[in-house]
């Protein structure tokens, strides 16, 4: 990260960018090329060699197997392996991509984050038009695997800290820890240090024909026995070199470590790289005592939840004046054809891939008030819809590919008016995707709150067409 990167906003790549190699556990060869993408997107994979092109989000709640790294799955489709490349975009405070891939399972290259730093360096990242919104833990959040003794602790903290311990009761390893103070570093201290196993897990692997894209040189191997000579030669023929070697107990072919304690190192970047998953970027110095994919992926989802209850009471936008909006009205105007006086939405202050919310702010200039209920002034509902349709337009318009789109509406159902809207009130308009937009057709369910009371709900249905001229 350079100098005048500003942490406050949110960030993608400058350009797409590839790279290709071999998955771990798969043996499959596939490319893999970072896009750039809107603000409030997130990290999104997408398999470009299913029919449909299927994209499967980086969300804890779509993780079915941790057994050997994490693999994402929706709808029978997977994403195997993505800590990695995650942790890289985290390091590098990318916070916005689309991870396209024509196979299932990442490139592991050296079997760190490295090769992934480079592929960002090459683009480089640049500053979007949009606030990131950081979700600082207020209290202690812990989590506890009496099985696999293993600890994991989320602290308030003014930055996005992590401290790993290790310890495999392994003479080679010892006990070990690594921390990280400021995500600037990870590049350096982190991105480098490569995955690691022991030598009995290896076997039991071969075994069972798995880590088919194994190779020497692409994890570290922990050899904590004696080794015959027949397992030397069947290491070797597994990763089809002439000869494998230890000198002592110690690692696989005399493998030069990068740091003393690497292998804690890269529990810390598999760390980083899962807790990506719980899809807000937070302010916590986090502990991990002998962490591994199953318990960061579990402790993901409880502080997932953790940030879900409490950023809003029943699902409640709050919202706080103080707070840097993701876009102003001038932001708003390069998104949206509509001027004055029909621009009925004046900030936004939330944005996923699935959610919006904005703010207007109802005064008694309003064009319309003179003209509806003289001396009795109450915001016409239909123009509430059109402020929430607004609002929606702009989370359709931000979740497509890149161009100039106009939003029509083809369907209001089930509207409700609850409350008057008056002068002096601030409407918060809040739209969800009921489901992922297709064809350009965008479903969403609108509500407008005045305070925490809802005053207005809809169902609106909306076509997106691309501009062209």
């Amino acid at each position: 990260m350079d100098q005048n990167f500003n942490p406050d906003k949110q960030h993608t790549l400058a350009s797409a960018v590839s790279i290709s190699g071999t998955g771990l556990h798969t043996g499959i060869k596939v490319d893999m090329t970072l896009k750039p993408a809107n603000a409030g997107y997130g990290y999104q994979f997408q398999r470009v060699d299913l029919p449909g092109q299927p994209i499967i989000k980086a969300d804890c709640d779509l993780v079915t197997d941790t057994s050997r790294g994490t693999t994402l799955e929706e709808n029978g489709v997977k994403i195997n392996t993505v800590e990695h490349v995650l942790a890289a975009l985290v390091g590098m405070g990318v916070d916005n991509c689309l991870i396209e891939m024509n196979g299932p399972e990442t490139p592991i290259m050296d079997g760190s984050s490295e090769p992934f730093i480079e592929m960002i360096e090459e683009v480089g990242v640049i500053e979007q038009d949009a606030a990131k919104a950081w979700y600082s833990i207020d209290t202690n959040i812990t989590y506890y695997d009496d099985k696999k003794r293993v600890e994991m602790t989320a602290m308030p903290s003014m930055e996005y800290q992590v401290t790993t311990l290790i310890d495999f009761n392994s003479p080679v390893l010892g006990t070990q820890h690594a921390g990280l103070k400021k995500m600037k570093d990870f590049k350096s201290q982190i991105a480098p240090c490569r995955t690691f196993c022991f030598l009995h897990e290896l076997e039991m692997l071969l075994d069972n024909n798995l880590v088919k894209g194994g190779d020497i040189n692409n994890a570290i191997v922990v050899v904590d026995k004696p080794v015959t000579e027949e397992e030397m030669s069947r290491l070797a023929k597994a990763f089809k070199r002439d000869k494998i070697e230890v000198k002592s107990e110690g690692y696989l072919n005399n493998l030069e470590l990068r740091y003393p304690n690497e292998p804690a190192r890269h529990k810390l970047l598999d760390v980083i790289g899962d807790l990506a998953l719980i899809g807000y970027p937070i302010k916590a110095h986090i502990i991990a005592n002998r962490p591994g994919h199953s318990t960061n992926v579990d402790f993901a989802r409880k502080l997932k939840q953790y940030i879900k209850k409490n950023k809003h009471v029943r699902n409640v936008p709050v919202y706080d004046p103080n707070q840097a909006p993701i876009f102003n009205s001038q932001q708003i105007e390069k998104t949206l054809p509509h001027r004055y006086p029909f621009l009925l939405v004046d900030k936004i202050i939330e944005l996923s891939d699935k959610h919006i919310v904005g703010i207007k702010n109802v005064t008694f200039n309003e064009p319309f008030f003179p003209g509806h209920f003289p001396g009795n002034p109450v915001m016409p509902g239909v123009l509430q819809i059109e402020a929430l349709a607004q609002t929606g337009g702009i989370l359709a318009i931000n979740a497509m590919p890149p161009g100039e789109y106009d939003t029509y509406f083809l369907k209001i159902d089930n509207c409700k008016f609850k409350q008057k809207v008056v002068p002096g009130d601030t409407m918060i308009l809040r739209l969800e995707l009921n489901s992922p937009i297709r064809r350009g057709i965008c479903e969403m369910r609108g509500t407008v709150f005045i305070g925490n009371k809802i005053a207005t709900e809809a169902d609106l249905v909306a076509q997106l067409v691309k501009r062209t001229s």
